[in-house]
């Protein structure tokens, strides 16, 4: 389903509506092994939400401020937050957040995309928090050891796409508004290249993730699309969202074979939201390939 058919064309199968969650800003899709969940974080309405599949319920818990990207640390009851202007801990069982360290302090940008590394380490960037087009952010990583590095990938205006190859070898990443996504080799940063170059009227690179295969699958804001990328940069899948502004995607479920979908309702008008009316929901797929567990952060909070 959805992958490249004998004659070269690239086969488009459809995400269907899983949960209406109306977020503003839905982002950072994560599915979590271990309990069977799956996460995900509406930025502007500073929530970070969770979905159980075995009863269909969802909780949400209130930032208190913008969280931008998050990862699932091996304590369970801790979560690292990539919020606004500050990455932190988030313990479930208290609701203490744990300040580590501020990134891009007296900067008008904001924390956007990030995923741990195979090793454990956090990888993001930042967006310019006014002026879209304006590359101020940049690429950083957060060591184990609670260290934070910046990465010498250059500038960004959004930060986006972050992923790693199966064998974590090789890193994706892009500055959303060149409508390219990179590939560098990692952890050197050697190689750094143009993987995609983004050619439809609409549509530009948002979150990726992988599959078991090495093949990308990105996001595509304002495309109505979620596309595979092969190792080689051809396009071999494509699955229509039905809402605007797909905006992340993460492989989940019991055998990792069903592809979760973030949207966003931030910047439709009234009269698109008439006909987007699930925008901000979360869609699901089928697209006939599995995907790999997302690691999780492997530091502790200093206490």
């Amino acid at each position: 389903m959805g992958l490249m058919n004998q004659s070269g064309a690239t086969d488009a199968t459809e995400a269907r509506l899983l949960i209406d969650s109306q977020c503003a800003l839905g982002e950072g899709a994560t599915w979590c092994a271990a309990s069977g969940r799956f996460y995900w974080t509406d930025i502007e309405g500073k929530r970070f939400l969770r979905y159980d599949p075995r009863d269909g319920s969802t909780e949400a818990f209130d930032m208190p401020e913008r969280l931008a990207c998050f990862a699932l640390c091996a304590d369970p009851d801790f979560v690292l937050l990539g919020l606004a202007s500050r990455l932190a801990f988030f313990q479930f069982s208290t609701g203490k957040i744990e300040t580590i360290t501020e990134v891009e302090a007296g900067l008008p940008t904001r924390l956007n995309d990030g995923r741990c590394d195979r090793e454990g380490r956090f990888v993001f960037g930042t967006k310019h928090d006014v002026d879209d087009a304006e590359p101020l952010g940049g690429y950083y990583r957060l060591n184990v050891d609670l260290s934070l590095e910046r990465l010498p990938l250059g500038n960004c205006a959004i930060n986006n796409s972050t992923a790693f190859s199966p064998d974590g070898t090789t890193l994706y990443y892009c500055d959303t508004p060149t409508r390219h996504i990179r590939v560098c080799d990692y952890p050197s940063l050697a190689n750094d290249r143009v993987f995609v170059e983004l050619t439809d009227d609409t549509g530009a690179p948002d979150g990726s993730t992988v599959d078991a295969e090495g093949g990308l699958w990105n996001a595509q804001w304002g495309g109505r699309r979620v596309v595979r990328y092969a190792p080689d940069g051809r396009e071999t899948a494509r699955i229509e969202v039905p809402s605007a502004q797909p905006s992340c995607v993460a492989f989940g479920g019991a055998f990792l074979d069903t592809l979760f979908v973030t949207t966003a309702r931030i910047g439709l008008s009234e009269d698109a939201l008439k006909t987007d009316a699930h925008a901000g929901g979360i869609f699901t797929a089928q697209p006939g390939v599995r995907g790999i567990a997302e690691p999780v952060f492997a530091g502790k909070p200093r206490a």
